[in-house]
């Protein structure tokens, strides 16, 4: 396992240094640069060329990288001129709302989704079976924004049973102290995620219900709750355990839609304001602390392989 977990080291950091160069270079792809993207069109020629300067942008671009990476080693983010704060303490307060909202909605969905997933595959071909694929297939199929929009319309707007928006504050405390304006954007989120482990599920215990162990189960007069539970439950969850690693990303990207439908107040509306504003300070910070997080996010799915799985063993 140690060595394993040294080779995974050595692989992130490679994957680390191709996301920077990529992100440094997109920056770089703003119309007349970043400088310009940032002052707006009505700046001069000498306005940019002095920030240009201050920044270092009129130096080699190897230059700007290792600077650049060099404040990354040091826990420096960089520094929001429009928000007139550093990345890391925007991170440090938006991120945690974020993680609240990401964890929450992916418990219930993982709560939901894997029982009904068992359910499908040991009822498949009926009734239930066939009402609760459509609900996936429509999960799938549906566009995350138009999931909250839809939810705010029904149940804000005409039964006024839940807020229109999420709960607002600079604290987890303060968002959690609102629990009821919590309820919409956790269901939204945690409808997209239903769609997928639902269908992994079904179809992975239905792959490990015809196996050979299974079979013996069943030939030494084990009970189907204990063959069901017992023998293919836990085989069935490593599909999971990979997608939840592998999903990381699109976690995180459903979460953006999410928190600007219901004006959530954590990372992901922090990245869209700044994308509208062009503040590519915090573009570069938040890509890069969302590569690591899915870098983190594959690791524990790893690990999660060997836990769930005797015979799977690194050396």
């Amino acid at each position: 396992m140690t060595g394993f977990l040294i080779r995974r080291l050595l692989q992130t950091l490679v994957v680390l240094f191709f996301v920077t160069i990529i992100t440094i270079l997109l920056v770089h792809l703003f119309p007349g640069g970043p400088v310009r993207a940032l002052l707006g069109p009505r700046a001069t020629a000498a306005q940019v060329a002095s920030y240009n300067h201050l920044y270092g942008f009129d130096r080699p671009l190897y230059v700007q990288y290792g600077r650049w990476v060099g404040q990354l080693l040091h826990g420096n983010l960089g520094y929001s001129l429009k928000l007139n704060q550093s990345v890391t303490s925007l991170l440090f307060q938006d991120l945690p709302k974020t993680v609240i909202l990401v964890g929450i909605g992916t418990a219930v969905s993982l709560i939901v989704g894997i029982p009904l997933g068992v359910y499908q595959a040991v009822r498949r071909y009926t009734v239930g079976d066939y009402v609760l694929t459509g609900i996936s297939f429509l999960g799938y199929a549906t566009p995350t924004f138009f999931i909250g929009l839809m939810l705010v319309e029904v149940f804000a707007i005409d039964l006024h049973m839940f807020p229109s928006f999420a709960p607002h504050g600079t604290t987890v405390a303060q968002v959690l102290s609102d629990p009821q304006a919590l309820v919409l954007p956790v269901t939204a989120f945690a409808f997209l995620g239903y769609a997928l482990w639902s269908r992994f599920m079904r179809s992975s215990v239905m792959d490990n219900l015809v196996q050979d162990h299974v079979r013996t189960a069943r030939a030494k007069g084990a009970s189907e709750r204990r063959v069901l539970w017992g023998h293919v439950f836990r085989n069935s969850l490593i599909s999971i355990v990979t997608l939840l690693g592998l999903s990381i990303p699109s976690l995180v990207a459903g979460a953006i839609f999410i928190e600007v439908v219901f004006n959530y107040p954590g990372m992901g509306l922090a990245f869209y304001n700044a994308a509208l504003q062009v503040d590519y300070q915090v573009l570069l910070g938040f890509t890069v602390i969302g590569t690591l997080a899915t870098i983190i996010g594959n690791l524990v799915a790893d690990i999660g392989y060997a836990v769930l799985d005797p015979r799977v063993r690194y050396s």
